[in-house]
């Protein structure tokens, strides 16, 4: 996630102890069985079955995760896979798609840079990353082609978060789609992307990509996908020939139309996501492309709504560069970004459908924050609606509302959360604030290589104990792009906030 991630957060699924009793595989046992179940005394095939499946899990755990490592790129993190002695890392393209060199944090703890040396095919979500002057490396078996089988069991590690290196998480295979390719019910997480999942030898049978969600339900709700085996060997043996593309895929979207110019405050925009649409590689959703001139420091609101889709807004820099993506915050499956453009020029927003194959309806709008929205072109303004221009504090880096939703991404506690992206210098000192007054707040920072710099709960100007608010003081350490977390104390914790970075 982002890049446009599809991950969210939610923990690792156990096999129901108990749930086959061994009355199969032990049939000469069922009536002392039965009995002991019957008594509430230990069932001993139901322990030595526990026990061989906690072996095996422990053993795959063990065998796979020195292979393992967190990718940190210029846009975000994600998982790896060791496949060779000599650093060849199997990982995600939209992971990586940004950046031509990438740190890589293995399991021993040591950082060592690489360079991204191949991507997948345009509808490949893939890419490797050769880590410089390495060797003796532990690294993954792939398992044989056409091996998968619905019901074995599946294991996924990777870095959900970029924070929980080498997390563990268990399921099977619940289905093989001809498209999506491996279906698990394995918890897979923002951060996950580009990691292993693996069969009971430790072997890969796929890197995980993406998890599937609905617009009521956006957390993981046990339906993750990965790219089989069958489509990863041919990626390998492309990179190892010499004949894998060197451009990531991520960065040829199909434009089949051209950006429209709009204006800020100016009447609502109607469109339609289809067949005629821009699709959009990476996971092949629909999408539409509006371009508006903004100045450094200016508020800017944009909503997308409809009623048939589920909307999603990325909101690209005048260089070009990822700035803010959003998939829920207008409520529902609308969509709505509240930031300060950091510079001069022109900015493109892309009007996109969360999902692969959303097509319909749905009205955008650009306004200077707090404004009043202006009819659609052609309809007359409603009556004494004028539009109001709300002007940025002098000093803010960074100003937005936000509303932690149910349904929307949680860390590992259950509590929610939203990211806000911000760019900041060497020794420059920057004071963030996460201000509610519908539930407790807590805010992270987090630096560009995913690690937490700082957190706080409750910090006030004036301590009582309604102080719910929080408040971070920090000289950053480097330059370049940091994430504030705005989230909530508890799974609670829920509604309407502002965020600032000054």
């Amino acid at each position: 996630m982002n890049t446009k991630f599809l991950s969210r957060v939610a923990t690792s699924g156990i096999i129901a102890a108990g749930t086959a009793l061994g009355i199969t595989a032990f049939d000469a046992f069922i009536p002392v069985n039965l009995l002991n179940v019957a008594l509430g005394q230990p069932h001993s095939n139901q322990v030595l079955a526990q026990d061989v499946e906690e072996n095996t899990n422990v053993r795959v755990y063990e065998t796979a995760s020195p292979a393992v490592v967190s990718v940190n790129a210029a846009d975000g993190s994600g998982s790896g896979s060791i496949i060779s002695p000599n650093g060849l890392i199997l990982t995600n393209a939209h992971v990586v798609a940004r950046s031509r060199t990438v740190t890589v944090r293995l399991t021993d703890g040591r950082e060592v840079q690489g360079d991204v040396v191949a991507f997948g095919e345009p509808g490949l979500d893939l890419a490797a990353v050769q880590l410089r002057g390495q060797s003796n490396l532990p690294h993954l078996r792939l398992a044989s082609p056409g091996s998968v089988r619905v019901g074995q069991r599946a294991f996924a590690i990777g870095n959900p978060f970029g924070q929980f290196q080498n997390t563990f998480t268990i399921g099977i295979v619940s289905r093989i789609d001809p498209e999506r390719g491996i279906q698990t019910d394995a918890a897979i997480n923002p951060g996950n992307s580009g990691g292993p999942l693996l069969n009971s030898q430790g072997e890969l049978i796929g890197v995980n990509t993406s998890i599937f969600t609905t617009s009521s339900t956006a957390g993981n709700i046990g339906i993750g996908f990965a790219i089989p085996v069958d489509r990863i060997q041919p990626f390998l043996t492309a990179v190892q020939e010499g004949r894998a593309s060197t451009v990531a895929q991520t960065d040829r979207p199909q434009i089949n139309r051209p950006p429209e110019a709009i204006a800020v405050n100016g009447p609502v925009v109607r469109g339609n996501l289809g067949s005629g649409s821009n699709v959009l590689p990476v996971d092949n959703s629909y999408f539409n492309l509006y371009t508006f001139e903004g100045r450094a420091g200016q508020q800017i609101e944009i909503t997308m709504s409809s009623n048939q889709l589920d909307a999603y807004l990325i909101l690209l820099a005048p260089d070009g560069s990822d700035l803010i993506q959003d998939d829920d915050s207008g409520g529902s499956t609308n969509a709505q970004l509240v930031t300060t453009l950091p510079t001069n020029g022109t900015y493109t927003i892309l009007a996109n459908s969360y999902a692969a194959g959303e097509s319909g309806d749905y009205e955008l709008r650009v306004a200077s924050a707090g404004s009043s929205p202006q009819p659609p072109a052609g309809q007359p303004p409603a009556q004494g609606q004028q539009p109001r221009q709300q002007p940025t504090p002098s000093g803010v880096i960074l100003q937005e509302q936000g509303v932690l939703s149910p349904g929307g991404p949680t860390l590992s506690d259950g509590s929610l959360y939203r990211e806000h992206i911000f760019r900041a210098t060497q020794g420059q000192t920057v004071t963030l604030t996460m201000e509610s007054a519908e539930f407790d707040t807590y805010l992270i920072l987090v630096n560009e290589q995913g690690e937490p710099l700082e957190q706080n709960d409750d910090r006030c100007q004036q301590q009582t104990p309604e102080c719910r608010n929080s408040e971070i003081r920090i000289t950053l350490p480097q330059t370049g792009t940091y994430r504030a977390i705005a989230n909530a104390f508890d799974a609670s914790g829920q509604g309407r906030y502002t965020l600032t970075v000054r």
